[in-house]
């Protein structure tokens, strides 16, 4: 196995800005040992998303993926609210994300390297994605709903902030607890349960 252990909250790694790759570095050796070993620690805590400073290095890298497994605990309905669907694994290097439009949404995150915890953050829900592949080749794309946040929360991670910079704070709770209480309810139901 080539994993790697996951930075936590108070690591000077997750509050400083990530460097770029250049772009002729993407193709080394030494960088595709990295996306293999940021995808393999990533399947296995199991998380939807990864990025280099999670791991402590400082580079404008990210990992993410969501599959069944992942999202089986889920409500269909709650699921269907998130626009939850399987996105098979991607590798993006020096991304940069702009919203569509003025549409934002709330759901609860967690994250590696606050383990244990989750909190409502609101995030824009559709955007425009253009970086580089693990091959060096640029990409542009539109992603919306769940892939959209993940997106969002690993280039948080790459600007050095954390997802409880941007939380709504009386819904911080840990993992297990928010879990039971709100795991099953839609976001209007959420919202009215923490009168927000």
């Amino acid at each position: 196995m080539n994993l790697a252990t996951v930075v936590e909250a108070g690591s000077p790694v997750l509050r400083s800005v990530a460097q770029e790759v250049p772009v002729e570095h993407i193709v080394t050796p030494e960088f595709q040992a990295l996306v293999a070993k940021m995808i393999e620690t990533m399947r296995k805590a199991p998380g939807v998303g990864l990025s280099a400073p999670q791991i402590g290095v400082p580079l404008r890298v990210l990992v993410y993926e969501d599959n069944e497994a992942l999202m089986g605990q889920l409500q269909p309905a709650v699921r269907t609210e998130q626009e939850r669907q399987p996105i098979t694994l991607r590798v993006l290097v020096n991304p940069i994300l702009a919203p569509t439009s003025s549409v934002r949404k709330l759901f609860f995150e967690g994250c590696l390297s606050v383990s244990g915890f989750t909190a409502l953050v609101e995030r824009w829900h559709e955007i425009d994605v253009r970086g580089f592949d693990e091959n060096g080749r640029p990409l542009q794309w539109r992603a919306r709903g769940w892939e959209a946040r993940i997106l969002q929360h690993e280039v948080d991670h790459l600007d050095g902030k954390l997802f409880v910079d941007s939380m709504v704070p009386k819904s911080f709770g840990t993992k297990r607890q928010n879990g039971a209480r709100f795991g099953s309810l839609l976001m209007a139901d959420v919202q009215r349960e923490l009168r927000l």
